[in-house]
């Protein structure tokens, strides 16, 4: 397995973890019997709990299924709710791909802000802020969401891969079909390249439904390895803070842009 550098951070330690709403993919069950019918519902919401979303064209720019060398828009009809249902199409590794519009996040106190910053690795924010002259009390922040779900269709074979997103992790082994007693090598990518020396969030939930909460930190390759268990499910998590663009700053009146990768799986018994 690739190196990894691997901060265990309990979830009772993390007093600003619940202040950051994750968006994911959350498939019903993350392996799926030949011809059998593929369900997700997209959430949003903390520690891998979260109210469903339905199928919004408006809210997303990019909503995609991948079969091999497949990749074709995810059918849904506006208010499906889940927003995935779809006939499973052929064996093999199933990846859905799902990218939002950008939406806004109102802030009306500094001190919520850097509790965001730090608990997504991204405290360097703070010192900018104050340089920039940027507002302390309201100010705003445009964000996207960047997900991807692998799902196991029959023997479920096959390699995740990067699909373009501005900002995505990847599998670098497929948790239906290798071998996971020593972790899942993953890739953090952004705009077409691995980022290094990055934070990955890490949540894994067990069958009674209880979170554990880690993170990982990409090598200089933007890889870094996962422990997994058997029976568990994985939602993985990453953010990418930047100043916006000038048009898109005056755009959308913010002063700061987050860019969230999310990547969802399970580990067979």
């Amino acid at each position: 397995m690739i190196r990894s550098l691997i901060l265990a951070l309990p979830l009772a330690c993390i007093a600003f973890a619940a202040k950051a709403h994750e968006f994911w993919i959350d498939p019903e069950t993350h392996q799926v019997a030949p011809g059998g019918t593929i369900i997700a519902s997209l959430r949003v919401g903390q520690n891998y709990e979260g109210s469903g979303y339905a199928f919004l064209p408006p809210r997303f720019r990019r909503f995609d299924f991948a079969v091999g060398d497949t990749v074709a828009p995810v059918d849904g009809t506006i208010g499906d709710r889940p927003a995935v249902m779809m006939e499973a199409p052929g064996e093999g590794l199933l990846v859905l791909i799902h990218e939002t519009t950008d939406q806004i996040v109102a802030y009306t106190e500094l001190e919520k802000f850097e509790s965001f910053v730090t608990h997504k690795d991204a405290a360097w924010t703070m010192e900018s802020h104050a340089e920039n002259g940027f507002p302390t009390d309201r100010f705003r922040e445009v964000y996207s969401r960047y997900a991807k779900s692998l799902i196991g269709v029959g023997h479920g074979a096959g390699d995740d891969q990067a699909f373009g997103l501005e900002t995505e992790i990847v599998a670098l082994e497929n948790p239906y079909t290798d071998e996971m007693v020593d972790g899942i090598d993953v890739e953090l990518r952004y705009q077409g390249q691995p980022r290094s020396d990055a934070q990955i969030e890490v949540f894994e939930k067990a069958a009674d439904g209880s979170v554990t909460i880690t993170t990982v930190r990409t090598a200089t390759d933007g890889q870094a390895t996962v422990p997994v268990k058997p029976g568990h499910r994985y939602m993985l998590d990453a953010v990418v803070l930047r100043e916006p663009t000038p048009e898109l700053a005056v755009a959308r009146d913010a002063v700061w842009e987050s860019l969230w990768a999310n990547l969802t799986f399970a580990v067979p018994e």
